[in-house]
């Protein structure tokens, strides 16, 4: 018995498919006038350390978590949890695990880098009217557990890319962004009353930075420096 591709379920199902595929909006065009400026917004990024106090405007802080949230996951799992730390009591503690931290790592610095180290500003904490922290939820059961059975850090990957995507919206609205590792994530868990099973990936600083720079801050204190690609790049 032949079926007419009118009565055809497949054939329905593809007309259909095809019909929601023409209703869809048309992809924007990224030029290369789009490109270079994108390329001045990656270049122009910087891991700030000072800051003004200005406040920032109301939801502005809302609208980058939502546009962190835009960023690809594992399995679509959305494993980001953003702490906003508003609390005057919980942010001295963090400083003060910060500066217990950081007195830590100055002691195990060679001797020829101590003094600079101690030089350094590695934190922002004193100065920035926003302070997120930022979690990975591995517990979370969004996605099914899709790409994660063999690396299951790739939920700590993905809340990565979230602080990236956040980190470069910021610096696009004329925002800093400091991201503070000299912590003791354990005392972060605590101090900030967040699921033990949740893992801490950055705590970071947001304001309006006191000074704009295309060089980072510790190639020009001359920490380190930046290496050419080519270094990084190999064949098999």
């Amino acid at each position: 018995m032949l079926v007419s591709a009118a009565m055809d379920p497949s054939s329905q199902q593809f007309e259909q498919r095809e019909s929601e595929r023409a209703s869809l909006p048309a992809p924007p065009e990224f030029d290369a006038a789009f490109r270079k400026r994108l390329h001045d917004l990656f270049r122009w990024r910087r891991d700030v350390r000072r800051f003004k106090r200005d406040p920032l405007p109301d939801g502005t802080i809302e609208r980058l978590i939502d546009i962190a949230c835009l960023s690809p996951s594992v399995g679509l799992s959305e494993p980001w949890r953003f702490v906003l730390v508003d609390d005057a009591d919980r942010r001295t503690a963090i400083r003060e695990c910060f500066e217990a931290c950081n007195k830590d790592a100055l002691q195990m610095q060679e001797p020829d880098r101590a003094a600079l180290y101690a030089r350094l500003k590695l934190a922002g904490l004193d100065d920035a009217p926003v302070q997120i922290a930022v979690f990975a939820d591995r517990a979370t059961a969004q996605g099914s557990g899709l790409g994660r059975r063999t690396m299951p850090q790739t939920l700590d990957y993905s809340v990565a890319i979230a602080i990236h995507t956040l980190w470069l919206a910021a610096r696009a609205e004329g925002l800093g962004v400091g991201w503070v590792s000299i912590l003791d994530p354990a005392r972060l868990t605590a101090i900030l009353d967040v699921p033990e099973d949740w893992i801490f990936i950055g705590h970071l600083c947001v304001g309006y930075p006191s000074a704009e720079d295309d060089t980072p801050a510790l190639e020009r204190a001359g920490w380190e420096h930046r290496h050419a690609p080519e270094g990084v790049v190999i064949q098999r």
